[in-house]
């Protein structure tokens, strides 16, 4: 996970640098930068219309260039990249998609029910020709959609009950905008009821509407009052300008940050005493005022900060975000980072698919159940003073250069997705190039395979736990043992009941308890050296290799130790079976007495349980073997109690059989230590 954070932020790294890179080319060909202020007079009579469609202006009664360059000066200063764009715009046809209302749930869900949004709805009547016609229609919906107001068309012929219970008998234009100030309001429904059908009056009727939301101030008396008043805004934006009605763009905002930030027109229009406004430092119009608890912002500065509607949203969501913003926002970055997966896995193709898709489901998974305990951290009553302190936060961080940075970065990437794509798939690309070069200089195998070589490994994974259950929760080996022995496929055909059988890993056994058997009143060691010298070298052998308490082997050392063991004091025949129990498969053998003599067999020697842990039965035989215990021995204990010669006991369990010969008790899990009530005889067992 921090591989794929590190990739991402190297990718926005790149991103930031690219962008820097865009501007220094743009300045080279043309000697301008984007946020480099420009001259309305040397603009075009068709450049000057655009950027007042854009902001939300009415131009129909102004047929001369000069009043048109006079309202695009009044509305807000004209920057090289707010030109640019509005051009593009204006160039891009796109066909923007209109609502088909169904009946009267579909149109209560999308408009009645939104609180922070403007539709626009076209009534068709019973058996009338629209208001509207489809050209005009498509125009007015290409309009309107550049400021946020969305779009429908409602037939009375398939819900007329509905119509008829709202008035509508005739075809109609509704517009629905939220009626008072607060987040998530009540909306209410104005009907047009112009006579001239064309898009310009249509577009006034709907700003008008607009901008009656809007608080607006004509005089300096009233604008003090409002500047030195305290209420539940921490944020507000003032438009000082010398205009009758606010751009579209500044109302339709007014509407989508209801309850977070407060709108407010000033009107200098007729103002004789504006030293109040130098009072507060205010010595231009137009100006746009941000006014916080901080103190005073004035966009239009820094980069990016453009007089429209898309530009000012990124600067009001970076300062003043929603829930819903943060969540939007981060599930955009987890997704980024999941899909990186793509790139820094190695191997087969459909090996990287299923990798990140199982990513892209954790992460969103972690993702969302992560969010609800915020949520419901967020609505306890007792955490306004954290919230507060988290939007001042926002408020510093985004109000600083940097941060105007990334915005302008931010509108430029979404408007070319095809940039962000193909430098995001770039990137991916080089660290894939470096990961699979990383790899093959540690000589990885994975670097190499190809489909079919991993489906047949993902296939073997998948049997070995379909086929065998798994007995506990410890780490299981990944290798099947299948690649060793393929007809154990058939075997086990063969016998259906071997398929339930779990998959044991030996790992256990070396965890459990090993000691030496001694007996009270032994002979001393010369008697011993003297009687039994060449058993005695044989066992010191057999002890260096098995039992080191120094050092750990690997699983299949251990067991070719214990081969060696055995085949140095185990002999085989078959006239005497040792091994009787139906869970033994092994061959019969016949184990040979060590060298060092039974403490039983002298019958003046008894067993030193002192030496003995104390969750150990007491014994002197080898249930595997059937031969009594020699001093010197080495034994080894099982959970249950049950005590054996230590080759016995590990060729048994490393045959499959992961259970106490005696009880049947699993070999691996622990059970009720066992008290001893008495010391046991020393008498041999019959």
């Amino acid at each position: 996970m921090w591989v794929k954070l590190c990739c991402l932020l190297l990718y926005f790294l790149a991103l930031f640098v690219l962008a820097r890179v865009f501007e220094a080319v743009a300045w080279y060909e043309s000697g301008f930068l984007a946020t480099q202020l420009v001259d309305p007079v040397a603009l075009s009579f068709r450049k000057l219309r655009t950027i007042l469609e854009c902001r939300g202006l009415g131009h129909s009664g102004l047929p001369e260039k000069k009043d048109v360059r006079e309202l695009v000066e009044k509305s807000g200063d004209l920057m090289e990249g707010e030109l640019y764009s509005a051009l593009k715009e204006e160039e891009a046809s796109e066909s923007v998609s209109s609502t088909n209302f169904s009946g009267e749930m579909h149109f209560y869900e999308l408009v009645e029910d939104t609180k922070d949004g403007i539709w626009l709805v076209q009534v068709i009547a019973n058996d009338r020709s629209p208001l509207v016609g489809k050209v005009h229609w498509e125009k007015m919906v290409k309009k309107v959609s550049r400021f946020g107001i969305r779009t429908g068309t409602f037939n009375c012929s398939s819900d007329p009950r509905y119509c008829k219970r709202r008035g509508w008998l005739k075809s109609t234009l509704i517009m629905s905008v939220p009626q008072t100030s607060t987040s998530k309001g009540k909306v209410m429904l104005k009907e047009y009821s112009g006579h001239k059908i064309e898009v310009e009056h249509i577009f006034k009727w709907i700003t008008a509407h607009a901008a009656s939301r809007i608080k607006t101030i004509y005089n300096s008396e009233h604008l003090k009052e409002e500047w030195n008043k305290s209420d539940q805004y921490r944020v507000k934006i003032y438009l000082f300008a010398n205009l009758d009605q606010p751009p579209a763009f500044f109302s339709a905002l007014s509407v989508k940050f209801t309850g977070r930030v407060e709108f407010i027109f000033v009107n200098v229009e007729n103002w004789d005493n504006k030293s109040y406004m130098a009072e507060i430092g205010i010595y231009k119009t137009p100006s746009y005022i941000l006014r916080t608890p901080e103190g005073i912002y004035r966009y239009g500065n820094n980069t990016g900060e453009f007089i429209s509607l898309r530009a000012m949203d990124s600067f009001l969501r970076s300062l003043q975000p929603e829930v819903n913003d943060l969540f939007v926002l981060s599930l955009v970055l987890v997704n980024l980072m999941a899909w990186m997966d793509l790139f820094i896995t190695q191997g087969a193709t459909i090996k990287r698919f299923v990798v990140l898709i199982s990513t892209l489901g954790t992460y969103n998974s972690l993702l969302i159940i992560s969010w609800l305990p915020v949520l419901g951290f967020l609505q306890l009553p007792y955490l306004d003073s954290f919230y507060e302190y988290s939007l001042k936060l926002f408020r510093y961080s985004n109000t600083t250069t940097l941060a105007s940075w990334v915005r302008a970065d931010w509108m430029f990437y979404s408007s070319h997705p095809a940039l962000f794509l193909s430098t995001y798939l770039g990137h991916g690309l080089l660290i894939d190039y470096f990961e699979k070069k990383r790899r093959r200089n540690n000589n990885t195998d994975e670097v190499n395979a190809n489909n079919l070589e991993w489906l047949s490994s993902l296939w073997d994974w998948y049997t070995s736990y379909l086929f065998h259950p798994i007995a506990s929760f410890q780490h299981f080996p990944f290798d099947s043992d299948w690649d060793e022995d393929p007809d154990l496929f058939l075997e086990r055909l063969a016998f259906p009941d071997l398929w339930l059988h779990p998959l044991i890993p030996t790992d256990y056994i070396k965890n459990l308890p090993m000691w030496r058997f001694q007996c009270l009143g032994a002979h001393s060691d010369e008697e011993m050296l003297e009687t039994f010298p060449d058993s005695e070298s044989d066992s010191d052998s057999e002890n260096k290799e098995v039992f080191s308490s120094d050092r750990e082997v690997s699983e299949d050392d251990e067991l070719s130790m214990f081969h060696k063991c055995s085949e140095a004091v185990c002999r085989c025949s078959v006239e005497t079976c040792s091994c009787a129990s139906q869970y033994c498969h092994q061959e019969p053998c016949e184990c040979k007495a060590r060298s060092y003599g039974s403490c039983s067999s002298a019958g003046d020697m008894e067993p030193d349980w002192s030496a003995w842990p104390s969750d150990m039965l007491h014994c002197t035989e080898c249930v595997v073997c059937l031969e009594n215990f020699a001093k010197g021995c080495l034994l080894m204990g099982l959970p249950c109690g049950h005590v054996f010669h230590q080759n016995c006991i590990v060729m048994w369990l490393a045959g499959g059989r992961h259970c106490c010969p005696v009880c049947r008790w699993a070999s691996y899990k622990k059970k009720q230590p066992y008290t001893h009530p008495q010391p046991l005889s020393s008498e041999p067992p019959s």
